[in-house]
């Protein structure tokens, strides 16, 4: 099972995005580390919100887009190790 099968081709660009916004986040240190995920997850649905429109639909793309962010993240993180 693929995540991103169920994720919408309209929002793909959104998941390199978010990780540019993680490591900007991450190196600003204005916010904890620990909150990062989250912030990118009220981005991740408020973009999803206004792309596909406002629906229950979308705000499950959002947490799946977030996810996979987080998830590709932490790939590229732990292959370096």
């Amino acid at each position: 099972m693929d995540i991103l099968e169920y994720i919408v081709s309209e929002l793909l660009y959104l998941i390199p995005a978010l990780m540019v916004l993680g490591k900007i986040i991450k190196k600003g240190q204005y916010i904890n580390d620990k909150h990062i995920p989250v912030v990118l997850l009220i981005v991740s649905v408020l973009f999803a919100n206004l792309i596909l429109g406002l629906s229950p639909e979308s705000f499950i793309q959002g947490i799946l887009i977030a996810g996979a962010s987080v998830f590709g993240h932490q790939l590229l993180k732990q292959s370096k190790e």
